[in-house]
């Protein structure tokens, strides 16, 4: 069936409060007496609402292009251009209608829909342009890839597939053109590599470079720059070179190889649980032939098939989790009684203390002020600094004048004196209540009264840790995740003595890092370490009851977290992987698991072996002779430990709740997605263990009514 003869009228009853993005034409005249007719898309909004294209948008810009087609016939205009507002052409399409649609007949509709009218883009009669003047995702560049060439803003936000991160695929004719224009392998990087590894996106000069866009022109001139380059096009002066274009050797022999390697990546990475990558590599597999009609359909009943799906669900719940919740903390104080930061005081300059200056001095660009127990650890500290700097600047990311400007900000020195004038200090010294005391103990008698003290502790009590401060209410727990730089999330930990501005002043500081904050109460490991011991200690208890290293990292990939467990205790370093499970299992010893070769294991220098795709194989050798003192004899099976980690979490979850750690299960949920990497397919923890049945089977109930599942098939 020809998508000109669907009935789409049902899909068009739900525009209902959508924000439309129109299709505003004017006709160009170019230089050679051309005329051009331009779409501008503006959603009337300004630039932090970026255009979407949801079903009355698409059904608009689909009636300006069936004109643009009667007049492209009549002669009255040589091509088309499309472009978008200020800094934005597209970020695709609206997530929020599509996360409603009440049935698998009407999803199919979106992905037809966006067929139908995209598809024109290439039928008009006339070559068309996409001018990329912004942030360009999904639908978005799905609008540029329909047409006939594409030129890009040199300052453009953005430029992105990343559906499979959000448990689709690019359904309206990314996954066909994109491989069939760039190649096989640079698709497979752009359509599935990039979106897993957090949603990585492109930069102009990248997408150029990967045979995406035709041209880069720089932001001052950008739209007559590409006018004029456009016109060249039309008259055969300029000459369009395709390189990465697939020619049949790559059909025929370098893309059924490529697909063949991804597989194997795909399933060694992430397993088999997620269902959205595997589609889309299917998809780009099968691009290598057949007719645009063909490739076309089978985008419509893939799309259909995901939207209709629990995955999806789950990941619009989480993303409506990052882009909502996350940006409007829960419990956050008035940022007007926020403490104005002006200076910045680290206590320590080891790895941890050095990245927290670099990235406060990134961020804030205020001076940053560093101390040790002698000058060597400083100077160590202050060189570690200076060279991420020039690896920065190296690569472009920051001009000489800023990279001069932040070496010029950090200070190191022995003499604690010079915290007088911070505003905010936080610690990053040995995890140890006793150490802790004693620096704060020292450095409260120099600042200012109303300076803040922030604990970067990652379980222990912040209460505690100010129980012996003079004024123990301007202390805050402020809790960073590693790596700092790339983590998104902090989690501010209130005391029962902490005062609001104390509070007001860690969640704007938060804020202007670029993390998300997340408020919780001070109980032991707070969220994401309380919740990661229960998996770590599951993934132990396994180990000495005698199931082997390798079969219990296979068991917990279900959970489908970045990585298994040994290998994230691996990455957190086994020390602190100890400190966190002693701390635990101290305060509540009958629900976590923890055994005393922990810290023998700690004290080596390699714990884990790992293959060449960094999944942990087993223990070292020496590793092996600690362990077999403590371990058992009575493998357990897969099933076993995957249901004994779920319904250990579900139960932790639900007495967290109980506790008041954090006000709803959404921040957990938050949480683990922002600090652990929780996928966004399973929407977090919760809506997961509910699927499995393991909030059932913990405590009775569910943590979502009703559970968030896909559409209802009728």
């Amino acid at each position: 069936m020809a998508y000109d003869d669907i009935d789409f009228s049902p899909l068009d009853a739900l525009a209902g409060d959508e924000v439309v993005t129109h299709a505003l034409v004017r006709d160009v005249r170019l230089a050679s007496g051309r005329t051009l007719a331009l779409i501008t898309l503006d959603n009337g909004r300004d630039h932090t609402r970026p255009n979407t294209l949801g079903p009355a948008t698409l059904a608009e810009l689909g009636g300006v292009l069936e004109t643009l087609a009667t007049r492209a016939a009549a002669g009255e205009i040589d091509a088309v251009g499309i472009t978008g507002k200020k800094y934005i052409l597209a970020a695709g399409a609206d997530l929020s209608d599509v996360s409603r649609l009440p049935s698998p007949e009407i999803a199919k509709l979106v992905a037809q829909r966006g067929h139908q009218v995209l598809g024109r883009l290439s039928r008009l009669g006339v070559p068309s342009f996409a001018f990329v003047n912004g942030l360009t995702l999904g639908g978005g560049l799905e609008i540029a890839l329909n047409s006939t060439y594409r030129t890009v803003d040199a300052s453009a936000a953005a430029i992105a597939l990343p559906e499979v991160f959000l448990g689709l695929i690019p359904g309206w004719g990314g996954a066909y053109l994109l491989p069939n224009l760039i190649g096989i392998e640079n698709a497979l990087e752009v359509v599935i590599s990039n979106p897993l590894k957090q949603n990585r996106v492109l930069k102009p000069q990248q997408a150029f470079d990967l045979g995406i866009m035709d041209a880069v022109f720089p932001a001052v001139s950008y739209l007559e720059d590409s006018l004029r380059w456009a016109d060249r096009v039309l008259t055969g002066v300029e000459k369009v070179v395709r390189r990465n274009e697939p020619g049949k050797i790559e059909r025929l022999t370098k893309w059924p190889i490529a697909v063949k390697v991804a597989r194997g990546m795909l399933e060694s990475k992430i397993g088999t649980v997620p269902v959205a990558p595997y589609r889309a590599l299917d998809l780009l597999e099968k691009a290598r032939g057949g007719s645009r009609d063909e490739a076309f359909a089978r985008e419509d009943d893939t799309l259909a098939e995901l939207i209709s799906g629990d995955q999806f669900a789950a990941s619009m719940y989480a993303f409506d989790l990052v882009q909502k919740r996350a940006k409007r903390p829960v419990g956050a104080p008035d940022k007007a009684l926020a403490k104005k930061v002006t200076k910045v005081g680290i206590i320590g300059a080891g790895l941890m203390a050095s990245q927290f200056a670099l990235l406060f001095v990134r961020k804030l660009q205020v001076p940053v002020l560093i101390t040790d127990l002698d000058q060597a650890r400083v100077d160590k500290g202050i060189a570690y600094i200076h060279e991420e700097i020039g690896k920065l600047e190296a690569k472009g990311r920051l001009d000489s004048d800023t990279a001069g400007k932040l070496r010029s900000l950090i200070h190191g020195t022995v003499d604690k004196s010079e915290y007088a004038d911070c505003d905010f200090v936080i610690e990053a010294v040995f995890e140890e209540v006793g150490v802790k005391q004693q620096v704060f103990g020292e450095i409260e008698k120099i600042i200012a009264e109303d300076a803040i003290l922030a604990t970067n502790t990652s379980s222990l009590s912040v209460e505690e840790i100010g129980a012996k401060l003079a004024h123990p209410e301007r202390l805050v727990g402020f809790h960073f995740f590693n790596p700092v730089a790339v983590m998104p999330l902090i989690e501010i930990v209130k005391t029962p003595a902490t005062a609001d501005a104390a509070l007001s002043t860690a969640f704007v500081v938060a804020k202007g890092l670029g993390k998300n904050a997340v408020l919780t109460a001070d109980a032991p490991g707070f969220v994401v370490n309380r919740l990661l011991a229960k998996v770590m200690g599951e993934a132990a208890r396994a180990v000495y009851e005698g199931t082997p290293v390798a079969d219990v990292e296979r068991a917990f990939a279900p959970l489908g977290l970045p990585m298994g467990p040994f290998q994230l205790i691996d990455l957190v370093g086994w020390k602190v992987a100890a400190h966190v499970q002693d701390t635990m299992t101290a305060a509540f010893p009958e629900r976590f698991y923890a055994n005393e070769n922990f810290h023998r294991l700690a004290e080596l220098s390699e714990v884990v072996e790992k293959d060449k795709g960094g999944r942990v194989t087993g223990f070292t050798r020496a590793a092996e002779k600690i362990a077999k003192k403590a371990t058992g004899s009575s493998p357990v099976a897969a099933e076993t430990i995957l249901q004994r980690v779920q319904d250990g979490l579900a139960q932790e979850i639900r007495l967290m709740l109980d506790e008041g750690v954090v006000p709803e299960v959404q921040d957990i949920d938050l949480c683990l997605i922002l600090g652990a990497g929780w996928p966004f397919i399973d929407g977090g923890a919760s809506p997961y263990l509910d699927r499995e049945g393991a909030s059932e089977r913990a405590f009775g109930d569910t943590f979502h009514h009703p559970p968030i599942r896909g559409i209802v098939h009728r």
